[in-house]
């Protein structure tokens, strides 16, 4: 059996016709630029993540870069971030000037509180948690380190649109949140996109003049900025998949569920809060035979990832950097495993990763 980490085929006919029918009324209208239904994409997703604006931006790495500018914040600046994320996030913050300051993290693989606070200094003018595999970080605690020294939080929820705790979305607890939409997200596009929730209407009219090169009303040039706009035909894509997006986030739980009490006896499984809504972006387990686990499953047709195989700071773009000490992060990505967990999959090739990863580990399962 082959086992796909994610299959981004559209194969349902009715799916594939409603994006071909979108795609079409962008013909038939010709506003190729953002057109009428960058707003309402950014309406429908202000509604969801629950805030008062959204704007639809090029890719997530420009929601960061273009977030962190539209607070002010730049050259001999400070945004202390994970050590363990994406690259995008770290250059997102670079890109504008300031420096990530990298800090450790909890077991969960969020941002650790504790080594937040020991890193804020004078030059420190925000908080970057990343919302790993699609778990919210603890945003109470940081929340209160934000207010007890009078920075920011600026949230990295790249993969995790959706997730909650205690009803309240992931990118709603920052003065932004920024948000991947690209394919391999849980909502995805058919290209790279992202966007930026925030309830600070100047926060909002700032980001809409950086994404186009800093012009306001098309004409003046405010702010030195890049084009970072939105595609109307990506926005027009994502409006239809928000129709479903619930569903998926429902399905990937119910895998994590299965995988959680099926492999918690050989493998390190992720766990869920009391009050928090993971949403699974990626089911990352950890296991100290990782590599040979890897191998194993691909041999027999199950594709699965790492992410990421380096720390941010080991990355040699950031190797100048006073790095210091990552003692959690530098013992989990030598143990972490992401496996497939998305919502194409059949009951039967959950199944069939159970127990494969049951046979490595000389398990047999249960009649």
């Amino acid at each position: 059996m082959r086992v796909p980490f994610l299959d981004l085929r559209v194969t349902d006919k009715d799916s594939r016709q409603e994006l071909l029918d979108a795609i079409g009324m962008i013909f038939d209208h010709g506003r190729i630029l953002l057109g009428p239904e960058v707003e309402a994409f950014e309406e429908r997703i202000a509604t969801y993540c629950g805030t008062k604006y959204a704007v639809g931006v090029a890719s997530g790495s420009a929601a960061i870069f273009l977030a962190v500018k539209s607070i002010g914040i730049g050259s001999g600046d400070e945004i202390i971030t994970t050590a363990l994320s994406f690259i995008g996030t770290a250059n997102g913050i670079a890109l504008t000037g300031a420096k990530p300051i990298f800090v450790d993290i909890l077991e969960d693989l969020t941002i650790d509180p504790k080594s937040v606070e020991r890193a804020i200094t004078s030059r420190t003018k925000a908080i970057m948690p990343v919302h790993f595999t699609g778990k919210l970080c603890d945003m109470p605690e940081l929340q209160a380190l934000a207010e007890k020294y009078g920075i920011v939080i600026i949230e990295d929820a790249a993969p995790a649109i959706g997730a909650s705790l205690n009803g309240r979305k992931a990118g709603s607890f920052g003065v932004a949140g920024c948000i991947s939409l690209n394919p391999m997200k849980i909502l995805n596009a058919c290209g790279e996109a992202g966007v930026v929730v925030t309830n600070d209407r100047d926060v909002r009219d700032r980001i809409v003049a950086l994404r186009y090169n800093g012009l306001i009303n098309r004409e003046y040039c405010q702010y030195v900025s890049t084009n970072g706009r939105i595609d109307t035909l990506q926005a027009a894509i994502l409006l239809k998949r928000l129709n479903q997006l619930e569903e998926i986030i429902a399905r990937r739980r119910e895998i994590a569920a299965y995988y959680r009490a099926t492999l918690a006896d050989v493998v390190e499984v992720p766990t869920e809060r009391e009050g928090y809504r993971d949403v699974y972006y990626t089911f990352t387990i950890k296991t100290a035979r990782r590599d040979e686990l890897m191998s194993f499953l691909g041999e027999r047709g199950i594709e699965t990832k790492i992410q990421h195989p380096l720390l941010m700071p080991q990355h040699p773009a950031y190797k100048a950097m006073d790095h210091g000490r990552f003692p959690v992060a530098n013992h989990a990505v030598k143990r972490l495993l992401c496996i497939p967990a998305h919502e194409k999959m059949t009951q039967e090739q959950v199944e069939y990763v159970v127990s494969t990863i049951l046979t490595f580990f000389g398990f047999k399962r249960d009649a």
